[in-house]
């Protein structure tokens, strides 16, 4: 069968316009809302959902917490550790001590970029291991230990 008589998929081919716009647009770091490409191309909301599935495939898109599309560029690198790694990193990379206060739950939202309860969970989860002191209101929490010291058993 030729190209002409089997055309490719709606959601393939607004993929395809989705990704000019990337393109085109140096500055554009977010896709448009299934919302919107259901608006502007008349196709339901399973069709603009494979629209995102096929620009993630293809590495020209990736999911943010509010069910948002962020744009990926290529040479674009981007932690894909859990972000209770990544908050732990943040004693080495502030060269933080034991005792040391440690980040506010708003100063990581914002600088991870997620939610603060997201950011509470991941913190939960490192005073659970004992690096964190416990979360009290109107205390700053502190550093208890440093990560990446294995403890013989």
């Amino acid at each position: 069968m030729s190209q002409q008589a089997s055309p490719r998929g709606t959601f393939l081919k607004i993929a395809d316009a989705v990704q000019a716009e990337i393109e085109a647009k140096p500055d554009m770091t977010e896709l448009p809302s299934a919302a919107e490409l259901m608006r502007v191309y008349g196709v339901s909301r399973g069709v603009a959902l494979r629209v995102f599935g096929v620009l993630e495939k293809e590495g020209r898109a990736e999911r943010v917490p509010g069910g948002r599309w962020r744009v990926v560029r290529p040479g674009q690198e981007r932690d894909r550790r859990p972000l209770t790694e990544q908050i732990a990193e943040v004693i080495r990379t502030d060269e933080l001590t034991v005792g040391a206060k440690f980040p506010s739950t708003n100063a990581l939202a914002e600088r991870f970029g997620v939610a603060r309860p997201t950011v509470a969970k991941a913190l939960d989860k490192l005073e659970a291991a004992g690096l964190l002191s416990a979360s009290q209101q109107g205390k700053q929490r502190t550093v208890r230990a440093l990560p990446g010291r294995e403890e013989p058993s």
